[in-house]
């Protein structure tokens, strides 16, 4: 009987524990980890713990890494790349930039080693259950080893181009979570001076013609997609709209930040005389700016 592939993992915290779970359901996974306590919590899934770097890529032809920070993940690249020769691979699913992601996939392929970035775009109860999804930069089909490792952490898959463009799929979403939450801080805020319960304020902005969703489906999805800003609501309004919920938040003494700070930008467009444009103009607003730094 053959023995089973070995696929190799570095960083075992609670994601890259999660990850080896899974890879354990079709390969022998070698890991290394300096922590003891993940170590040992790795050992008693059964994963081979080995005690260095070198040791685990000695016994395998793909490494996949989950570790905490970008630095840290440039520096295993580079160890990797002096370790290994051509015929390697690295599957990147910690969090790090699109330019790390570029950085390091040039230093394995000087190397002759395949280099792709595996966002992982949930947490960690979802990789456990294999339903989270990866978003994935470069080509895993170049290197016949790493799609066999990309399947058995899950079927969703959404494959978006170049190196890095995993990464920046991830880091868009959560800067918009993470954005979102604030606002949403903010709502249930002003809500609840007003008598609002947190339910009505959460079944409000879950309809989908609500201010949640629409602006992304609507404007963003359908009028910025298509250049389409006649007609609709106009930027004046909208910044009308705004200085209602500053006044508001301000009779209530309610500290805003992210809805204070978007405010601006709906003064800028009326400057720049796009008063009578339906308000998913602003967002061309950014196509100006970034020119102007080109």
């Amino acid at each position: 009987m053959a023995e089973m592939r070995a696929v190799g993992v570095l960083g075992l915290g609670n994601m890259g524990s999660a990850l080896a779970g899974r890879l354990l359901r079709r390969f022998k996974v070698i890991a290394h980890d300096p922590d003891p306590r993940c170590a040992a919590r790795a050992a008693a899934m059964g994963v081979e713990v080995l005690g260095s770097l070198d040791a685990v890529v000695a016994g395998v032809d793909t490494v996949v890494l989950s570790l905490p920070r970008p630095a840290v993940s440039l520096e295993i690249v580079k160890r990797l790349s002096g370790l290994w020769g051509p015929g390697g691979a690295v599957i990147e699913t910690s969090t790090i930039t699109p330019e790390d992601a570029r950085e390091a996939a040039a230093i394995c392929h000087e190397r002759g080693i395949a280099y792709v970035d595996a966002a992982i775009l949930s947490g960690v109860k979802s990789v456990e259950e294999g339903t989270t999804s990866l978003l994935i930069g470069g080509d895993p089909a170049s290197t016949p080893t790493i799609q066999p490792v990309l399947d058995a952490l899950t079927s969703h898959q959404r494959h978006l181009g170049g190196v890095g463009t995993g990464m920046a799929a991830k880091v868009v979403n959560n800067a918009v979570a993470h954005a979102v939450y604030v606002v949403l801080g903010e709502a249930v805020a002003m809500g609840a001076s007003a008598g609002l319960s947190l339910a009505t304020v959460v079944e409000l902005l879950s309809d989908p013609e609500a201010g949640l969703l629409r602006p992304l489906t609507h404007r963003i999805g359908e009028r910025l997609r298509d250049g389409n800003f006649d007609g609709g609501m106009a930027v004046e309004a909208a910044r009308k709209d705004s200085e209602l919920a500053l006044r508001f938040a301000q009779f209530a003494g309610i500290p805003l930040f992210a809805i204070q700070a978007a405010h601006s930008v709906y003064e800028i467009a009326v400057a720049q005389g796009m008063a009578r444009s339906d308000y998913s103009v602003i967002a061309t607003l950014w196509d100006t700016w970034m020119a102007a730094e080109h």
